[in-house]
Formats: C-alpha cells, sequence, structure tokens
C-alpha cells in the first residue's frame, strides 16, 4: 500500500456534516461557519480548508468526499488544489479522492455483478441459454456475473428483459430475443 493510501486509511471515517467539530480554522468575508457541514461551505471556504485546514478539517472533507466522490465538494476540493497546490495537503486529498473513488468504482461493479447473478436466477434459465438469449457466450456472461468485465447499459436492459420474459413464461423465440 503506498504512502498517501496508508495515510487515507489513518484518517478516521467520522459523521460528514454533523458540524459538531470545533476547529481553529476561521473563514474571512464568508457568511459560513466552519463549524458549518462542509457541504455548505462557499468554494472560499473550501479552498480555506483545504490550505489553512488542521486534521479535523480535512478528515470532515475526507468524509464528505468519501460520500460523495464525484459530487460537489469533490470537485470543490479539486480545483482548489488545482489553484494553490498547498504542499502536502494536495498529495493527501488526491490519495483521498483516488481511493474513495476507487472504492465507489468497485462497489458499483459488486452491484452490477450481483444483478446479474440475480437475473439469471430469475429467468429460469440455465447460463447458456441466457447467454443465448442475449447474444453473448456462456464465458462472457460469466465475467459479468464475477463483476470482472461490465455489461453496457443495453445489455443489461436486454437481460432484465430476458429475465422478465422467462420468469413469466413469455418467452420470445431465440432470433427475436437476439435483437
Amino acid at each position: 500500500m503506498g504512502g498517501l493510501e496508508e495515510r487515507d486509511r489513518r484518517l478516521p471515517a467520522g459523521g460528514s456534516g454533523d458540524g459538531a467539530v470545533s476547529t481553529g480554522l476561521k473563514f474571512r468575508n464568508l457568511t459560513a461557519s466552519p463549524d458549518d457541514p462542509v457541504e455548505a461551505w462557499p468554494f472560499e471556504g473550501i479552498v480555506a480548508g483545504v490550505e489553512r485546514g488542521t486534521l479535523p478539517d480535512w478528515r470532515r472533507l475526507a468524509d464528505a468526499i468519501r460520500a460523495d466522490p464525484w459530487g460537489p465538494v469533490a470537485q470543490q476540493v479539486l480545483e482548489a488544489i488545482r489553484l494553490s497546490h498547498p504542499f502536502g495537503t494536495a498529495e493527501l486529498m488526491e490519495g483521498v479522492m483516488a481511493s474513495a473513488r476507487q472504492m465507489a468504482i468497485d462497489s458499483e461493479r459488486d452491484e452490477v455483478a450481483s444483478e446479474v447473478k440475480r437475473l439469471v436466477s430469475r429467468s429460469g434459465l440455465s447460463r447458456q441459454e441466457f447467454a443465448d438469449r442475449i447474444g453473448t457466450s456462456r464465458s462472457r456472461l460469466s465475467t459479468y456475473m464475477s463483476g470482472s468485465v461490465m455489461p453496457s447499459a443495453a445489455l443489461m436492459v436486454r437481460m432484465r428483459r430476458v429475465a422478465g420474459r422467462s420468469a413469466s413464461g413469455s418467452a420470445l423465440p431465440r432470433a427475436d430475443a437476439r435483437g
């Protein structure tokens, strides 16, 4: 595990947005308070937190990033880093961002794999029959079920249709289902 990932892993997960953290961070010329949830901080507050904050402030930013890795706080932190590139903090926040996004991607991949498994099971068809009905091979279907390959959105729609038709007993002839 790299140094940044190790540092990120050691940041305790807290309640992002709880507003209960007391910090030495001060905002200048802003109506928001550093004690407000970070999701309510304006961009200037995010910049101040990244540049002049301390560990409790960075933990709160990290929690918000983990909760929504592509959300507004994450985007604003990235922009703040690009603008000022604060020594040490930039690397820390970039590591938090990369880790949070990878965890989200892995979770989404697992969720899709679980749905594919559920659809195959719900269809009542064998894996080979299901693969034939969606227009792919059994080995490719296995890669979808394991999560090693992500099916396209169109293929997910096709899988749902096949599972629904097979489960309801209104299966179409094989040539029609391959469309």
